[in-house]
C-alpha cells in the first residue's frame, strides 16, 4: 500500500501545499519564500529518505512565524494520513547527527499523542535573516498534527547554522526508523492499547 498524502491547508495567514512519500528517494522541492527553512526541509526528505514536496505563500511581508509553523502543521497532517493506522510501522526512532562541533540528537515515537520537549539553544536569534525561535514553532507545529512525542537535544555547539542543520538531520533520520517496517509487527498496531 502507498504510503503517501497531499494536504493542502488555507487560512487568512498562509496557502500551504504539501505531497509526501513516505517510501521515497529523498527527493526535496521546496518553494516556501524562507530560503533558509528550504535548506532544512531539504534536510529532512533527504536523510529519512521521504520525498517532500512543499509549496507556501504566506503574509512574510508581516514576518515568517505564520509561514514556518504553518508549514510544520501541514507537514504533520501530511505525516499522519500518509501513515494511516500505523500497522506494522518500528514506532520509536532515535539518532545523533554531528557536523563539525555541533552534535544533536532527536528521539520520536508515532504514539497518538502530541508532546515537545526542545531543548535547543542557538547562540544566536538569527541565522541570516532567518529567526531561530521559528525552528520550535516548525516542530510544535509537526509535533500537534502528526500526533508524536519528541525530544529534542543539541548536546554540543557554537555554530546556530551548524545546530539548526544537525536538529534537522537528526529528526529526519529518527522519523525514518520511527515509520520503517517492522517485519516482526507485520500487520500488527506496535501498541497494547490496540491503536495509535
Amino acid at each position: 500500500m502507498a504510503r503517501q498524502a497531499s494536504v493542502k491547508r488555507d487560512t487568512n495567514e498562509t496557502r500551504i501545499e504539501v505531497d509526501i512519500n513516505l517510501d521515497g528517494t529523498g527527493e526535496g522541492s521546496f518553494d516556501t519564500g524562507v530560503p533558509f527553512l528550504d535548506h532544512m526541509m531539504d534536510q529532512i526528505a533527504r536523510h529519512g529518505m521521504i520525498d517532500i514536496t512543499v509549496k507556501a505563500e504566506g503574509d512574510l511581508d508581516i514576518d515568517a512565524h505564520h509561514t514556518v509553523e504553518d508549514i510544520g502543521i501541514t507537514l504533520g497532517m501530511a505525516m499522519t494520513r500518509a501513515l494511516g493506522d500505523k500497522k506494522g510501522i518500528t514506532r520509536y526512532g532515535h539518532a545523533y547527527v554531528p557536523l563539525d562541533e555541533a552534535l544533536s540528537r532527536v528521539v520520536i515515537d508515532f504514539s497518538g499523542r502530541p508532546g515537545l520537549e526542545d531543548q535547543t539553544v542557538y547562540p544566536r536569534e538569527t541565522i541570516g535573516n532567518f529567526d531561530t525561535e521559528l525552528f520550535h514553532e516548525f516542530f510544535q507545529g509537526f509535533v500537534n498534527h502528526a500526533l508524536v512525542t519528541m525530544h529534542i537535544d543539541n548536546i554540543r555547539g557554537t555554530n546556530s547554522h551548524h545546530i539548526a542543520e544537525t536538529v534537522f538531520k537528526a529528526f529526519g533520520r529518527a522519523v525514518r526508523m520511527a515509520i520503517s517496517p517492522d517485519p516482526r509487527m507485520q500487520d500488527t498496531i506496535p501498541s497494547t492499547k490496540g491503536s495509535l
